[in-house]
């Protein structure tokens, strides 16, 4: 790279070269513009049921899918957001991150609760995100929203005011997530770090979109405005694809959701003092799943209700959750955990509310809660068809081939999308 005061002067040189001639008076050949190199694009659709697609007002993403490669993708256990992102750009399943909820407790931190809103490195630090390595490896990264990724990851967060946070590290661009900034101010400002000169513009960016989910929870996937939701979230995709090509900016596109979406009903809640006495456990989440702590010396007596046959549900002790769902292990599941069948959901006493809309936290092989995945750009051979089995932590061993770097160890199966990739 050209220090810029001599860049500028090259360039001045070159523009009066170009306008004179040469002894035969033929004009001299004009330098072409650079062409810049691929970048890769992570796009999350936050609760976009790959069935989302077949409803006919995805005309943008389903350009990308059928000119590119477009598959069912499994989601870790449990099925909700932070997990699950956390999972596609870790390559380790919650169990192995220490994201394992959206909602969580840790022993070690008695007087602390993990919420969508945390940004204390302490409960991030197990797993090393994609952008992270590529940074300590010399690729500049760029967040236009990714749960997590506003967070100093490695980094220790003082214990008292201004709970100043030392030797973390962040993406090379990053923004604080907040819901007002819309749709389109976040296709805009993944544009314009794409505009930079090549020594400050990323390599890799990610984006993401709340729209789908937000509209699944409160009307249910079947609704006509999640039907209009996912209108909505196409169209700003096309602004995305449209900007890139009016940069001249080849893209490698890998568009994702961590979750489907399933409705729920008045007529399909699990009220948990209805199954076990309240004077026995503590609730740490609800849901479609719920985790609860026994009150000590309670432990037969919450036992003795919850592990037997139930109707729409099963309970476990924490380690002996099914060994497919990988989890189980990690000391921020609590002891007892049940889970729901699809499309019914615990709540800690008989709802004074209708209960109507959606959610997400079930069997991650519930066919409502697949994710989707489209993979579009020059690295990506059409011809190639995923296994029905793939699941997102597969998706980090590819991204770090896409980047260039080297991975680190993790959950993912980096055969399973190998052949995705040229050679």
């Amino acid at each position: 790279m050209l220090p810029r005061s001599l860049a500028a002067a090259f360039l001045a040189l070159a523009a009066l070269s170009a306008c004179t001639t040469t002894s035969t008076d033929r004009p001299a050949p004009v330098a072409q513009a650079e062409q810049p190199a691929p970048v890769t694009i992570l796009i999350s659709i936050d609760g976009f049921r790959p069935d989302y697609l077949t409803r006919g007002v995805s005309p943008h993403l389903n350009a990308l899918a059928s000119s590119g490669v477009e598959a069912s993708m499994r989601p870790s256990f449990p099925t909700k957001t932070f997990p699950n992102h956390w999972a596609i750009v870790t390559g380790d399943r919650p169990d192995r991150s220490g994201i394992v909820a959206n909602n969580m407790e840790d022993e070690s931190r008695p007087k602390d609760k993990f919420t969508m809103a945390s940004d204390d490195p302490y409960w991030w630090n197990e797993a090393e995100p994609i952008w992270i390595t590529a940074e300590k490896q010399g690729v500049r990264t760029a967040t236009m929203f990714w749960p997590g990724s506003n967070v100093a990851w490695g980094g220790v967060k003082a214990a008292e005011w201004p709970y100043t946070i030392s030797n973390g590290s962040r993406p090379s661009d990053w923004a604080q997530f907040n819901e007002a900034i819309s749709p389109t101010q976040r296709v805009n400002g993944v544009l314009d770090v794409l505009r930079r000169p090549a020594d400050i513009r990323p390599r890799f960016v990610t984006l993401y979109f709340d729209e789908v989910d937000t509209t699944g929870h409160i009307n249910g996937p079947d609704a006509a405005q999640t039907t209009k939701a996912v209108a909505d979230v196409d169209a700003h995709i096309g602004e995305l694809v449209a900007g890139l090509k009016a940069l001249g900016q080849p893209a490698n596109i890998l568009i994702v959701s961590d979750h489907g979406m399933a409705a729920k009903s008045n007529d399909r809640v699990i009220a948990i003092d209805k199954v076990a006495d309240p004077a026995d456990y503590r609730i740490v989440e609800t849901g479609p799943y719920a985790s609860l702590a026994a009150v000590p010396g309670r432990e037969k007596a919450l036992e003795a209700a919850l592990l037997k046959p139930l109707d729409h549900m099963q309970c476990w002790r924490k380690g002996e959750i099914p060994a497919r769902f990988h989890y189980g292990a990690h000391r921020r599941i609590p002891p007892y955990f049940c889970l729901a069948e699809t499309g019914w959901v615990f709540q800690a006493t008989t709802p004074a509310k209708p209960v109507t809309g959606g959610d997400h936290g079930w069997d991650d092989r519930a066919p409502e809660m697949q994710a989707l995945f489209i993979a579009n750009g020059p690295a990506f051979d059409t011809r190639f068809h995923p296994s029905p089995d793939f699941t997102n932590v597969d998706v980090y061993p590819l991204l770090a081939r896409l980047l260039g770097v080297t991975p680190l160890a993790s959950d993912g199966n980096a055969a399973a999308l190998q052949g995705l990739v040229k050679p």
